[in-house]
């Protein structure tokens, strides 16, 4: 059943972005004679422009990288956001502070939307600076559509695994996630620690921001991004099943409680001095009143699971 949806959804998608691809021109036709995006000091909207690269170590050696594309939203701004995630009041309430929130991700294009990794940077208001405090990743994982967000400190930290991004990576490891503050360069580091092959993976997002005024429409900009990076992560899922990585199944028809897991190993790592800059923090735990929702307090962290839709569910 879940072969036979997803052949569906790619032939379902497939005719829809073709349809909508076809009547970018005849859009662009009619709004190239609109004035251009704004180019003052204050951009609720910024481009970037650069490469995502993956490396994996063990068990068997495998490496690619893809051009990409992103934007940046001011949330307490930006006029159009992606439907789907947090406002900036929302992010701030989780994340206790009381600055410009920003969002960085890939826009969806044509009707489709592919994002593997968005991210919501979080500042604290210093007079007139303003000081990057918390980042909260968004996490989807592909062809199931579930999602995590969690509390991470952007200078450095270790975040137990809370979900089932790839069937050739078990549940055991850690992401190690560093990000800096956006400006001209951006830039996004994830490595996972496994207790049995260690450092062994190691993703990272390097881009920088493209002038608005080569930009005259954000959707010829975008277009088709979202399509590119799933055939990127299907063709090299398709490599390392033909090298032999073992397949591991979703931890949901083997390990119904791995979210549980997580949390117990994620209290680990911040209690342990050696791998938390933060010893004092304790734990609070919380409940969400949706059926398709579980929310955790972890001290600083926090974390919030989105279930797959049918049939994936």
């Amino acid at each position: 059943m879940e072969v036979f949806y997803l052949l569906c959804s790619i032939l379902s998608t497939f005719f829809t972005s073709l349809t909508l691809s076809l009547l970018l021109p005849f859009r662009f036709l009619l709004t190239r004679h609109r004035l251009p995006l704004s180019t003052s000091q204050f951009e609720p909207v910024s481009l970037y422009e650069g490469t995502v690269w993956h490396e994996r170590r063990r068990p068997v050696r495998h490496s690619f990288c893809y051009s990409v594309r992103y934007a940046l939203f001011d949330l307490d701004h930006a006029p159009n956001t992606p439907p789907n995630h947090l406002s900036a009041d929302e992010a701030r309430r989780i994340t206790k502070t009381d600055g410009p929130v920003f969002l960085l991700t890939i826009p969806p294009s044509v009707g489709y939307e592919q994002n593997p990794l968005s991210l919501y940077y979080c500042y604290d208001s210093e007079g007139a600076d303003k000081l990057l405090k918390k980042c909260i990743a968004e996490v989807t994982n592909t062809p199931w559509g579930e999602r995590v967000s969690f509390v991470f400190d952007p200078n450095s930290d270790l975040v137990a695994k809370p979900l089932h991004v790839s069937p050739f990576m078990d549940m055991l490891g850690s992401w190690s996630l560093r990000a800096n503050a956006p400006g001209q360069n951006l830039l996004v580091t994830i490595s996972v620690q496994h207790p049995e092959f260690g450092d062994y993976f190691l993703a990272t997002l390097k881009a920088k921001r493209v002038s608005l005024e080569a930009v005259h429409d954000h959707a010829l900009y975008f277009w088709l991004m979202p399509h590119k990076v799933a055939l990127w992560i299907y063709w090299h899922a398709l490599k390392l099943w033909w090298k032999n990585v073992s397949f591991i199944q979703h931890p949901r028809y083997t390990n119904p409680s791995y979210r549980e897991e997580a949390l117990n190993r994620d209290r680990k790592l911040q209690c342990c001095p050696g791998l938390r800059q933060n010893k004092d923090e304790h734990m609070q735990v919380g409940e969400s009143d949706s059926a398709t929702e579980a929310e955790r307090y972890h001290g600083e962290r926090f974390f919030v699971w989105k279930d797959a839709k049918w049939p994936w569910c």
